[in-house]
């Protein structure tokens, strides 16, 4: 999106609610000058200044009443309260029209500020987005061009304290990078040749050059965006049924009134002006204003919320259900768990020296690229122990490593490859025990046996127990998905706290124990971060992506953690029940309020001056109350 469609965007957005609040401000003015004229005489004048505060006041919510009815050819709230405010002025209440489309306009005001806190921010997110970028060209000069010209493979340089365009990976150089628009994190991440980059977030420290990896238009910012907008734009169960419900109620209010015009004349001997008068106090408070404001504002307030601490909805809808979830189903895998194994354990035989075996182990190592691999790469690293180099490698796949050394061959890898009877006689069995921990271990044997073994876990993220203990808390039912062998996936279920786990699960298997999950909860949420995960995310009641998962994970889901925080979880299940409950305060105080005036219309025990207090008051305090979902929810 271009600075101008941005501006655009967001002056658009304040003008509407700038409007609005002036037309609602003029019209009350108009009203007191009028009503100070008619004390003084002066009725033709007065009338007049409450004319101009009809057409003043009424204007946005009048042409949004018509465009809805010739859109849809059927009548809405907005032509009921036109009716209501032109029958007033019939039957000379000028006064009490005026207030009615006063009262009526600052409600309308309302919900343009509850919609404005909901593209809040959308339009900061907007700012984030660099437009311009400085081009490597062929010749090697630099030259700033949009970030919308630019192409894949394109070569940029990012100087210290400058946004990162696009996304890509570095070609060159070493800074620090702060992620906090991406992650919530305020701690900068260091970032070096081949890591990852995301468009808006900082470059702090050093220039560098990197290579676009992503269309400007495909972004994880562009993504956010538009999830954003999407569950602004969808609109919940509850608030569809409320709009269908409108028409035929419309339909029946203005049924009532025609009836309420004729019938107490004859039934009840009022006389004509009672009986017309007490059907426009009729079609006033008999309106529903009140319930159709009960449910858009406090979803708009509830998804705006979610975005400003990093839970992403993808609509009202997906909002709607995290409050009826009665179980959750987790991957492992960075999840649960960070998704990066460190070395736990290392072990060596009684007459070696250890860093001399270490260096050994992580200079044959150094060579491959898997993960656990790195991991013990890491680990000599903090030892400060140098792999040795020069080593004759041949790679087993499924199994291990061979290494020519000065001192004859090594093997390093599982216990098939290094020998299951060396194994199990290594330090009295102490391998069984670390797996029985949830480790993986890794032997490396020469001639005699085993030299050493390397012991490796994938750590639990810091907030994943305890975000399990709130999930509980609330009475949710927890259950672990993951491909991991038994006793690794027992280990860490204990660790987490899991009241279940399923083993060895393959991603078309997750679907299955999924299905099952849902047969016996009715509504289950699916926790996942990998492209193994996108089939059961799909099946779930609600998928939940974690912000650092693959694109597949973050398009399938249908909320997102955008800060990788499990904690997150328990928020926005709070959310959800909190906006049920404000959406259920609303529907029956509103419903009650309509029910209580129009019978004390009928009894004549309300004036048109109280009856359109008592209805759009109600609205007023109903989207007041939905607002209160912009609140942080402790």
């Amino acid at each position: 999106m271009t600075t101008s469609a941005k501006e655009q965007f967001v002056e658009k957005v304040d003008w509407t609610a700038r409007f609005e609040l002036i037309a609602a401000i003029l019209s009350g003015l108009f009203i007191l000058a009028a009503w100070l004229l008619s004390k003084n005489g002066t009725e033709a004048f007065s009338i007049t200044l409450y004319i101009l505060a009809f057409l003043i006041g009424g204007y946005a919510k009048a042409k949004e009443g018509i465009e809805e009815t010739i859109k849809n050819k059927e009548l809405n709230v907005e032509m009921l309260m036109v009716f209501a405010a032109i029958g007033s002025g019939i039957i000379g209440y000028w006064a009490e029209g005026a207030i009615l489309i006063f009262i009526f306009a600052i409600s309308g005001a309302l919900e343009t500020y509850t919609l404005n806190k909901s593209h809040k921010e959308i339009s900061s997110l907007m700012e984030m987005q660099p437009e311009e970028a400085w081009l490597i060209t062929e010749d090697g000069s630099e030259q700033k061009v949009p970030t919308a010209s630019l192409s894949l493979g394109a070569v940029l340089l990012v100087k210290p304290g400058e946004r990162i365009p696009v996304d890509g990976q570095v070609l060159s150089g070493i800074t620090s990078v702060d992620m906090s628009a991406i992650n919530g994190e305020s701690i900068p991440v260091t970032k070096q040749e081949n890591d990852e980059l995301f468009a808006g977030t900082v470059n702090i420290s050093g220039a560098i050059r990197m290579t676009m990896t992503k269309p400007s238009s495909e972004t994880l910012f562009q993504k956010i965006i538009a999830m954003v907008q999407n569950a602004q734009s969808e609109k919940s169960p509850s608030q569809q049924f409320i709009e269908r419900f409108e028409g035929t109620y419309v339909k029946i209010v203005l049924a009532a009134v025609v009836i309420m015009m004729f019938l107490p004349h004859f039934l009840l001997n009022w006389d004509w002006t009672t009986t017309f008068y007490r059907a426009i106090v009729l079609l006033v408070v008999a309106s529903p204003c009140a319930l159709m404001a009960a449910i858009m504002p406090a979803t708009l307030a509830a998804v705006s919320n979610g975005a400003k601490r990093g839970v992403l909805f993808k609509g009202g809808l997906h909002l709607e259900h995290l409050s009826s979830l009665k179980a959750f189903a987790f991957d492992k895998t960075g999840t649960l768990t960070t998704g990066k194994p460190v070395v736990m354990d290392f072990i060596v035989r009684k007459d070696t020296n250890p860093k001399e075996a270490l260096a050994l182990f992580a200079g044959v190592e150094s060579l491959s690229n898997h993960p656990l691999a790195k991991a013990i790469i890491q680990y000599a690293n903090e030892q400060e122990v140098i792999p040795e180099r020069n080593l004759h490698i041949e790679d087993v796949p499924g199994y291990g490593i061979k290494a020519e050394t000065d001192n004859g061959m090594i093997r390093i890898g599982n216990p098939r490859f290094v020998g299951i009877d060396l194994v199990e006689s290594f330090e009295d069995g102490i391998a069984e025990t670390l797996a029985n921990e949830g480790k993986t271990v890794i032997f490396m044997r020469d001639e005699h046996g085993i030299v050493a073994l390397a012991a490796l876990k994938d750590t639990l993220r810091k907030e994943a127990v305890t975000s399990i203990k709130e999930l509980k808390a609330l009475g949710i039912r927890t259950v672990m998905l993951t491909g991991d062998n038994e006793k690794t996936a027992h280990a860490i279920a204990e660790e987490v706290g899991v009241d279940s786990y399923v083993a060895e699960c393959l991603p078309e298997e997750k679907v299955v124990h999924l299905k099952k999950l849902l047969k016996n909860y009715e509504t289950v949420g699916m926790v996942g971060d990998g492209i193994n995960d996108a089939p059961a995310l799909a099946t779930a009641t609600s998928g939940i992506a974690m912000g650092e998962g693959t694109d597949v994970a973050l398009e399938t889901a249908d909320v997102v953690l955008m800060q990788n925080d499990l904690n997150r979880l328990s928020y926005a299940i709070k959310l959800s029940r909190k906006m049920q409950r404000i959406v259920k305060q609303n529907v029956f105080f509103s419903i009650a309020v309509i029910a209580i005036l129009i019978i004390s219309n009928f009894m004549q025990v309300v004036d048109l001056p109280l009856g359109v207090i008592g209805h759009e008051g109600s609205t007023i305090l109903v989207i007041l109350n939905g607002l209160r979902m912009l609140n942080k929810i402790e």
